[in-house]
């Protein structure tokens, strides 16, 4: 029992940890190229800034669905519940 807690803890840090991490990434590309965008077109910068904000929001949305996830593990694993099933307890 204690086995399947402390790998679902170290699941849930890695999924967590991890989208954070990707997101991260994502954000300085997605802004990098913003800035370089912007640059070479100065006229095209309100189009980007609104496909720039639309991307942001999309990369937020999967970290926030993997902070849910990660979220219902924790709370309410049902990997113990089927282990409590298979060792009849």
């Amino acid at each position: 029992m204690e086995f399947v807690i402390g790998m679902t803890a170290i699941a849930v840090a890695l999924l967590i940890g991890l989208g954070a991490l990707g997101v991260g990434i994502g954000v300085g590309i997605l802004g990098g190229r913003l800035l370089e965008g912007s640059a070479r077109q100065p006229e095209l910068a309100p189009m980007l800034q609104i496909k720039f904000f639309l991307a942001i929001g999309l990369l937020d949305a999967v970290a926030m669905i993997g902070v849910g996830i990660a979220l219902f593990f924790t709370f309410a694993n049902p990997f113990v519940g089927q282990l409590q099933a298979t060792l009849g307890g």
